[in-house]
This record gives C-alpha cells, sequence and structure tokens, in this order.
C-alpha cells in the first residue's frame, strides 16, 4: 500500500467521525456495529499489505515464509531474519527511523552503559542497535515471538556489543507486578516502536508504559510509530495525557513521528 493511501485512509475516517450522527435506533446500532467492523477488517488489509509489500523484496524461498533484510548501524552491518507468520517479526518503519535518530543523537540520548528495555522488540532490530551504542538492553515480546528474536539478536550482538542482550516475555498489561516489580525493575530508557496499530492491547500497552516509566523513577520513553489509522491518533492523545512528552523527530512523507516522554508528576 503506498504511504499517501495510508494517510488518505487516516484523514477520511478522522473526518468521518466528526460529522457522524449516531443512531440509537437498534437498526442504527447494528448498523453502526457493522461499520465498526468493517474498520476493523480495513485496518487488517492495511497492515497485511504492508507485510505483502514487504514479501515482494525477499529472496525467494520454498514456504515464502522467512525473508532477511541488511542494515548498516552503529558501524556494523545487521542481518535480520523475518517471517511472514505474525506481524511481530517483521520490521515495520518506526523501528528503521528509531534506529536512525539513536545513531544521529548519541549526545543527546547516550546509551552507554545505560539500562535499556524494549517492548514489543520483534525481530530485534531497535534492540540490536541499543546494544552496538553500549546499553545494557532487555528485549520482551510474546512468548511465540522469542525464539526468532534471541536468533537475531545473539547473531549480531556476539562479539559486537559490551553487553549480552537479555531476551524476556511480556504480555502488555498483564503481570507486571509479578514479573517486572518496581522498584527491583528500573531502566533508563523505554524503547517501543510502530507498537500501535489495530489491536485490543492498547489499553495494555498503555498500562505497561505507566509501570516502566512511573513518577520518581527517572526512566524516559522513546515511542517511535506510522501513523495508519484512527485507533493510532486516539491512542497518541491518551499517551500525551498520561506523560510529558515532546514530538522529537518526524518523516511527514512516512508519516513516522518519535515522542521522547516522561512520567507526569
Amino acid at each position: 500500500m503506498e504511504r499517501s493511501t495510508v494517510g488518505k485512509h487516516v484523514r477520511q475516517k478522522h473526518s468521518g467521525k466528526e460529522n457522524k450522527k449516531i443512531d440509537e435506533t437498534p437498526n442504527g446500532k447494528q448498523q453502526m456495529e457493522q461499520r465498526t467492523k468493517d474498520e476493523v477488517l480495513t485496518d487488517h488489509r492495511v497492515m497485511a499489505g504492508e507485510a505483502l509489500d514487504k514479501r515482494n523484496i525477499w529472496e525467494p524461498s520454498v514456504y515464502y515464509a522467512l525473508g532477511k533484510e541488511s542494515f548498516f548501524f552503529a558501524g556494523h552491518n545487521i542481518s535480520i531474519r523475518e517471517s511472514m507468520d505474525t506481524y511481530g517479526a517483521l520490521i515495520w518503519p518506526g523501528a528503521i527511523a528509531l534506529c536512525q535518530f539513536l545513531e544521529n543523537n548519541q549526545q543527546q540520548v547516550n546509551l552507554m552503559d545505560k539500562a535499556v528495555l524494549e517492548i514489543g522488540a520483534g525481530t530485534g532490530l531497535l534492540s540490536i542497535v541499543a546494544s552496538l551504542l553500549g546499553a545494557r538492553v532487555t528485549a520482551t515480546d510474546l512468548p511465540d515471538i522469542l525464539s526468532n528474536l534471541t536468533f537475531n539478536l545473539l547473531r549480531n550482538t556476539k562479539g559486537r556489543a559490551h553487553y549480552t542482550p537479555q531476551v524476556a516475555a511480556l504480555t502488555w498489561g498483564q503481570g507486571l507486578e509479578r514479573d517486572f516489580p518496581y522498584p527491583s525493575y528500573q531502566y533508563d530508557y523505554v524503547f517501543a516502536a510502530d507498537v500501535v496499530y489495530h489491536h485490543n492491547c492498547l489499553e495494555g500497552l498503555l498500562e505497561t508504559m505507566r509501570h516502566f516509566c512511573r513518577p520518581g523513577s527517572r526512566t524516559t520513553l522513546l515511542w517511535a510509530n506510522k501513523v495508519r489509522f484512527q485507533t493510532d491518533l486516539g491512542f497518541t492523545e491518551c499517551f500525551k495525557s498520561s506523560f510529558n512528552s515532546t514530538l522529537v523527530f518526524e518523516l511527514p512523507q512516512q508519516e513516522v513521528r518519535i515522542y521522547k516522554a516522561t512520567a507526569k508528576d
């Protein structure tokens, strides 16, 4: 899907919501529910379209299930193994943008010997770059993502990074006090890249961000995301209400934004 088409999709939905009148009759509610279902299906097609676009540039394989992408960050060639099986095993533009931001702003964001947590690490590209820039990284994601994540982390940091990156399972909004009790688990930085799209875990995601970036923790949150859907804009408003946030970088043509945030007192 072309970037201009994605932007148009968001603006059209936003405009339509402003002018929409809600019919409270049973028939009207059914129509509203149907529109909501149609919007969810449309949003999933957008994500699937982006994934298929990535498949087209991969090297041919027997099952067309795995692909490789190569990058150059922090003075090293990085090779990432991706998978078509899940969105979490693909590299999205927010991760690349945040990697570029970290590499180009090392004085502003000095990661040397800093404790870094990435939530929704996916393929691990961002955690790899943070490790190569000297951070003590813990990369987290859902259990079924961890095998490929671990493979990519070890493949690209062994013998290169000051610290061996750690991997841990983390489901947003679940078991936070049990698995990552505060203040035992404190981080200088929390990274999140392209974690906001049309899914049912946005409340859990915001709860997770609040858990690790809380008043008095001195934790800085860096969140990068491509704007695709109306839900992205809604989450951004909740994010701004929850944290002291600043837009530090933007790629208008790609509709990617990077926010730097700290907890409100």
